[in-house]
């Protein structure tokens, strides 16, 4: 069986391939920002509209025809799926504006817009980019994004089909519960992830390039070359404090999956901690990334996800199932039942009690199966 998966690249674009493609997205930019228009003026657009709309901006605008077809109308589809979604999914917003100084470029191609010849990224008008081949493509590519990130670096997304690698064999199951100063702990202490702090060892160095950012702003006026080397130093600090964190789950993610049948994972949502004094080191613990990494691999691995509310689970004994009469309060970190007298570290109970209502099957939480991804989604691969 195969699957569709996302594998990316590092570009390296030269002066004259990164000014074409900024100028790209340029003019994908512009018509993406008029369709927006088209629907806030009340002319919902249909994707027959936006292909009317794409023939008469490159009909009347000269630097339109300059520009890749493909790409423009990757960006038309694009906008079309994203408002068909606002429609759809509950709490989606409507697609809107993208500016120049927020927005980083991303451009797409399918295989009529790209190829790759002698280990470069061709792409229309001439623009040539070299890709360093971390590995090699284990299919020939469908279609392409190109894209920039928050540091100016280049990468190019390949969306391609690979074979599904069968999953060890593995029994049992485990239970998880969320905390900051343990990220995950598990109902085995040989499968906890503890909290490893990536973005507190650099604070330092943040805090430093945001004063100096902070004193080289100009207020109203174009920013100078030392204000945006500072900009650039502290976005480089979050990345690489990004990359850590995602390594590290994506590792954890894959012992777990490989080891266990069933994962029972509390169905917790960090939010709340956004307002508490817990913000920062929740931040860099990055529970939800942990959460979607795991569900993530245990999906391509075919292992049983079960997501569990969290009510109760600090409350009940894992044990004796009694529930205590009161919630503990967060600085307690011991559970003590009243009924049967056992203890525990509190969140090795909870995570105890999180499997047990798993196996028991007493949740109103779906369950999460392997399923092969429908046609045109795809993953990234790992």
């Amino acid at each position: 069986m195969d699957e569709i998966v996302r594998y990316t690249y590092r570009l390296r674009p030269g002066v004259q391939a990164q000014r074409s493609l900024l100028q790209e997205w340029g003019r994908c930019r512009f018509l993406w920002n008029e369709a927006v228009h088209q629907q806030k003026t009340g002319n919902k657009p249909t994707l027959t509209k936006l292909g009317k709309l794409l023939t008469e901006l490159r009909g009347r605008n000269a630097w339109m025809r300059e520009g890749s077809q493909v790409a423009q109308q990757a960006t038309l589809r694009s906008y079309a799926q994203a408002l068909q979604q606002s429609y759809t999914i509950k709490g989606r917003g409507r697609p809107t504006y993208k500016t120049k100084k927020r927005t980083s470029a991303s451009l797409e191609y399918n295989t009529r817009g790209f190829s790759i010849r002698d280990g470069r990224l061709r792409l229309p008008k001439g623009v040539s980019i070299p890709v360093v081949w971390s590995r090699e493509l284990p299919s020939d590519p469908t279609s392409v994004r190109v894209y920039q990130d928050s540091l100016g670096h280049w990468y190019g997304s390949f969306v391609v089909r690979r074979e599904v690698e069968p999953a060890p064999e593995a029994t049992g199951g485990i239970g998880i519960d969320w905390g900051v100063s343990t990220t995950a702990t598990t109902t085995d202490e040989h499968y906890d992830l503890p909290y490893l702090g990536h973005r507190r060892r650099c604070a330092a160095e943040l805090a430093k390039a945001q004063r100096t950012m902070a004193r080289r702003r100009r207020k109203g006026q174009k920013q100078s070359k030392g204000y945006k080397r500072a900009r650039r130093q502290a976005a480089k600090l979050h990345k690489k404090a990004a990359r850590q964190t995602e390594h590290d789950s994506r590792v954890w993610a894959k012992k777990i999956t490989d080891n266990h049948d069933l994962i029972a994972i509390e169905d917790f949502k960090p939010k709340f901690l956004t307002k508490s004094t817990m913000a920062r080191k929740a931040a860099d613990a990055a529970m939800g990334a942990a959460k979607r990494e795991l569900v993530t691999s245990a999906e391509r691995a075919g292992r049983k996800v079960v997501l569990v509310t969290p009510a109760y689970t600090t409350m009940t004994c894992s044990k004796c199932f009694a529930r205590a009469k009161q919630a503990l309060e967060l600085g307690e970190r011991t559970f003590r039942c009243q009924a049967c007298g056992h203890v525990a570290g509190r969140d090795r109970n909870a995570a105890r009690v999180i499997l047990a209502v798993a196996e028991r099957g007493h949740t109103s939480v779906e369950d999460i199966r392997h399923v092969q991804p429908p046609s045109g989604e795809v993953v990234d691969a790992v």
